[in-house]
């Protein structure tokens, strides 16, 4: 933990930016950003991919903060642990709908 988690929350927090950014420049140059703009947009691979590091980035920073919340509030070992259980299947549940939504399987 300490400086390797302060480094994760800093390098995933430039990543949802730059892709933050992204997007809304595609909002703002795109010519009638369309449904059809949208789908040939993440059509791509390259957008596919670079949306999936950024939601990959987007649930690691979650359960780096999350967990920290965990471990400095609640001081109940079980509880803690019900919770750290809980949160890891909700992240894992999630990454799990990026992969059916952005890349069409599962």
């Amino acid at each position: 933990y300490g400086l390797r988690d302060w480094l994760v929350q800093r390098v995933t927090a430039v990543i949802m930016l730059a892709y933050t950014l992204g997007v809304v420049a595609f909002i703002l140059f795109a010519n009638g950003a369309s449904f059809e703009a949208w789908q040939e947009l993440f059509a791509c691979t390259w957008v596919k991919i670079v949306t999936t590091i950024t939601i990959i980035a987007l649930l690691w920073h979650a359960w780096v903060g999350v967990r920290d919340i965990w471990m400095d509030y609640v001081q109940h070992i079980g509880v803690k642990l019900t919770l750290h259980v809980l949160t890891l299947l909700w992240l894992i549940g999630s990454l799990i709908y990026m992969v059916k939504v952005v890349w069409g399987v599962l």
